[in-house]
């Protein structure tokens, strides 16, 4: 009996060392990403367990010194649980991605696999209503821009750019998140966020940008590189902050706003919530949303978030601040557009602002106080365009946009048409 007990015991070591071996790489693999030390936890768990095994099997002590040992090591595993649960939880979350599937607003609709079958997909964004007064021919302005506003240009484009031969497979057009206009790819509308899109006007990768504002240094780089920015106002939007639904805070202030970027509001008991620290997320500098945070801040400091608590993509934000059980004293920020309609989810609770909640009236009557016009920005050297050959196309385009059609488009879409 005695052997068989030490055989088993040694298939589950061998098992149980095997297994340690996976989670420790996987677990180092996360400490090197995220930068959490825990890779050493599975190693004092599997340990700790094996050793209970023992004492239960071999009975190497009297039965009160075995139950001593028993509980003191089921204490410690416990105890490391409790301790270290919330990060390995976190670590275990999947890598920072954008969710958003832009291909379902492709211009003219795409191809998707369903079934395995190669399936034609229509396009999910606004149409006209008549034929387009503009139908561009010829050489035709690329565009590209933030990730909000993919929908709305994706829109102008199926509305007055040459349809594509569906057979040829959308030879000229965007089939994928975030095609790049450099390196010698030739697709007409793209969205490769912010930053990047502003890099690729500057260089003259595409026409026209469709962002929801240009920071400090973007004015800087354009500055630099001699080029004139054009900012065309094209239709409004709302800046909003959100936090779980779980908060029971449903408005702040401006200067609650101001006062909890700046590190002097840090408790949610301060603006009338429950005693929890505030956690304020941001995105990275020359990202739209974070392009219209400085700008809210005026000249109250702007206190940098740790880097765990600062995201690449709008989404992830989304999702951390949803997910209540790590993250229910988080507060994130975002375009109303891009939450209610590209989302569409119910997981967070848009904040009131000074009492005021961002509709389509107070945005449009300015009441809202965090709403803005958004822009087609183009950049000219020299008084013209870096790409001179597009410039009528260009012009067309701008001018056909804040026409009654292109702002038709606008509010059909889901933001605010000029007044």
């Amino acid at each position: 009996m005695r052997k068989m007990t030490l055989r088993i015991l040694c298939i589950v070591g061998f098992i149980g060392f095997l297994f340690l071996a996976y989670v420790l790489t996987d677990i180092i693999w996360l400490h090197i990403y995220i930068g959490i030390h825990i890779y050493w936890l599975p190693l004092v768990l599997c340990g700790a367990a094996y050793l209970i095994l023992v004492l239960f099997a071999l009975k190497p002590f009297n039965a009160k010194k075995r139950r001593i040992a028993i509980l003191s090591l089921s204490g410690i595993i416990v105890l490391l649980i409790v301790i270290f649960s919330p990060s390995v939880y976190r670590s275990l979350m999947p890598q920072e991605r954008e969710e958003i599937d832009l291909d379902k607003y492709a211009p003219f609709g795409t191809y998707v696999y369903i079934n395995g079958i190669l399936t034609y997909q229509e396009t999910l964004v606004a149409k006209l209503s008549e034929e387009s007064t503009l139908k561009i021919s010829g050489e035709l302005p690329r565009l590209d821009g933030a990730t909000a506003l993919y929908p709305l240009y994706s829109a102008f484009v199926r509305a007055t750019y040459p349809a594509p031969d569906l057979d040829a497979g959308f030879p000229d057009y965007s089939r994928g998140n975030f095609r790049q206009m450099d390196r010698g790819i030739t697709y007409l509308v793209v969205s490769s966020r912010t930053q990047r899109a502003f890099e690729n006007l500057v260089k003259g990768y595409a026409d026209i940008v469709f962002l929801m504002g240009v920071s400090e240094e973007q004015r800087e780089m354009a500055e630099e590189n001699g080029l004139e920015l054009i900012l065309t106002p094209i239709g409004r939007e709302a800046f909003v902050f959100f936090v779980n639904r779980r908060n029971p805070v449903s408005n702040l202030s401006v200067d609650d706003v101001r006062g909890i970027y700046s590190g002097e509001i840090t408790n949610w008991q301060e603006v009338g919530g429950r005693n929890n620290s505030i956690r304020a997320f941001q995105r990275p500098g020359g990202s739209g949303s974070q392009t219209m945070l400085r700008e809210i801040m005026g000249d109250a400091p702007l206190v940098p978030a740790p880097l765990n608590d600062t995201y690449h993509t709008m989404m992830w934000m989304y999702l951390r601040v949803a997910g209540y059980r790590n993250f229910r004293n988080s507060l994130g920020y975002s375009f109303l557009y891009y939450i209610r309609d590209m989302i569409g989810e119910n997981r967070v609770k848009i904040l009131s602002i000074d009492g005021v909640e961002p509709t389509t009236e107070s945005i449009a009557s300015g009441a809202y106080p965090f709403a803005n016009d958004f822009y087609s920005i183009t950049v000219r050297s020299d008084g013209e365009y870096l790409n001179a050959e597009r410039t009528e196309n260009i012009d067309k385009l701008i001018e056909w946009i804040r026409s009654p059609q292109g702002q038709y488009l606008v509010e059909a879409t889901g933001y605010v048409p000029l007044p």
